[in-house]
This record gives C-alpha cells, sequence and structure tokens, in this order.
C-alpha cells in the first residue's frame, strides 16, 4: 500500500512540519512529506529546505485576489499529487476548493470550539486561555473549511492550566501535545479509520 503523501502549509518557525518529518524518519508514520508552502518567507522556510523539502513561497500580498491566491496553492498541490494538506500554523485564508474537501486538516492550539476564529493563533490564544482563568487547554485537529476553525473535530488533547502560568507556559505544554495530536490524527487518516458524518468524525478501530 502506497504511504499517504502529505503536504504542509506554515507561516512561522516550522516546528511542526520538523516534528512530523522526525515521526516520519523515526518509523512511527508511515508518510511522505516533502512539500511545503509558505505564505511568506518565515523562519519555517530556511528550516525546511535544511531538512531536504521542497518550499514554495506563495504570498497573498502578491496575487491580485483570494481566487488567484487559491489557484497559486491549488496548482502546487496537484502537480505533486498530494493526498493530504496539513495547515500547521498557517495565517492566510486559503479558500479550498471543492476538490480539497475533507483533505485538508489544521491543528490550532486550544479546545474548540473555545478561543477559535479570526485572529485567535498563537500566543493570542495563550493570553486568551490565561486572561479567562481557564483550568484547562490543550490543542484539536480538525478537517477544515471555508470558515475560521469550523471544521469537524479528529481529535483533542488536554493540558492543566495553572493560576501562576503565563502564556508561554501554556503553549509550551499544549506544544508537547501537538506533537503527539497531529501526527496521531494522520495515522488514522492514513489508516483509512476517519469519516466526517456532518460535523461528526467518527473513528473506527
Amino acid at each position: 500500500m502506497a504511504k499517504i503523501k502529505i503536504a504542509a502549509l506554515i507561516s512561522g518557525g516550522g516546528r511542526t512540519v520538523l516534528n512530523l518529518a522526525e515521526e516520519i524518519s523515526a518509523g512511527r508514520l508511515d508518510a511522505e512529506l516533502n512539500l511545503v508552502i509558505a505564505s511568506r518567507d518565515c523562519k519555517g522556510v530556511q528550516r525546511c529546505r535544511q531538512a531536504g523539502m521542497d518550499v514554495h513561497i506563495v504570498a497573498l500580498k502578491d496575487m491580485p485576489d483570494a481566487n488567484s491566491y487559491s489557484e497559486a496553492i491549488t496548482n502546487i498541490l496537484d502537480q505533486a499529487e498530494v493526498d493530504l494538506v496539513i495547515m500547521a500554523g498557517f495565517l492566510s485564508l486559503w479558500p479550498i476548493p471543492e476538490k480539497y474537501a475533507g483533505k485538508v486538516v489544521n491543528i490550532h492550539p486550544a479546545l474548540l470550539p473555545l478561543f477559535g476564529g479570526k485572529g485567535m493563533f498563537g500566543h493570542h490564544v495563550h493570553q486568551a486561555v490565561v486572561d479567562h482563568g481557564c483550568k484547562v487547554s490543550g490543542c484539536t485537529v480538525h478537517f477544515v473549511n471555508n470558515e475560521y476553525d469550523e471544521g469537524p473535530i479528529i481529535l483533542q488533547k488536554c493540558v492543566p492550566v495553572y493560576d501562576t502560568d503565563s502564556p508561554d507556559d501554556v503553549a509550551e505544554r499544549v506544544f508537547v501535545q501537538e506533537c503527539i495530536a497531529f501526527p496521531e490524527a494522520i495515522a488514522l487518516i492514513a489508516a483509512g479509520k476517519v469519516t466526517i458524518d456532518g460535523r461528526i468524525v467518527r473513528i473506527t478501530e
């Protein structure tokens, strides 16, 4: 059986992609991850290139409109014949074409539907968690549709939040779980154990 072929979309440091590459290299995730598309010339571009990946920079500001931006990304993915697209800290809105419905997943650094939506990413999320006095937080792996953080949830991991925590403390604890959750979700998809039933993701044994 052929390995699932993955492409990653990034806007930042690329740590999530490098973690997945490490899982693949160690034989813990049966997949191929060679293609990365970045929304800007970020730190992750250099890191992923150093890891031997094919990295493209496709910036929204260089495109006349959102449809052109979507087409530019989609063309690269089509040429690579990828099976699954992962958003790993991707901050631009990619209008997803119908043919990629159910083939795009994201990891969000909170327990959706809490602390999601436009503008809720990275430090902003963890600051909001601390400001609200939450006792738990975590991460969510979900399918992506064309609304921010609205796609069906595949799996979630929880972490405690202490009243002495800074947003950085929460971020560090959540990222540890992200490094577990994303490979786990991708492995389930690769094994054909995931189906979408409306808003519900069903996972078979």
